[in-house]
């Protein structure tokens, strides 16, 4: 069965609900992104609009693309969805690897031999022992 048709498949029926489609069939059941590492505040933005039949696109990545028109962090994405940070760090991966999307990922703190935050974490840290 193709990854399509599993898709297609694999509904669940809730009386209350109606019809759910549960987070890991979004991904094939993957659990880390193809390509990249995402922290929560890395920033997403749409560079191209996919082709309007783009085989391998699910309603979510193209949700994902209207969103990220502006950039917009991973979690502020996952909170519009109402979706798992893991699920959708597995779908930016998928347009992030087909070329839709740029992630920066957020600045990391210099820190230096001389840094006087450097010492003081460290001094904090021993007190605390």
């Amino acid at each position: 069965m193709s990854p399509e048709e599993f898709a297609e498949n694999e509904w669940w029926i809730d009386a209350e609900a109606g019809p759910v489609v549960r987070p890991y069939v979004m991904t094939y059941g993957r659990t880390q992104p193809a390509r990249g590492r995402f922290d929560l505040i890395s920033l997403v933005v749409a560079i191209r609009r996919p082709p309007a039949a783009e085989a391998g696109l699910h309603p979510e990545h193209l949700k994902i693309m209207r969103i990220c028109r502006e950039p917009t962090s991973v979690a502020e994405i996952a909170a519009h969805l109402d979706l798992p940070a893991g699920t959708i760090r597995v779908l930016i991966g998928d347009l992030l690897d087909r070329r839709y999307v740029e992630v920066q990922a957020p600045p990391t703190p210099k820190l230096t031999m001389h840094d006087e935050r450097l010492y003081k974490a460290v001094l904090d840290g021993l007190r605390a022992l």
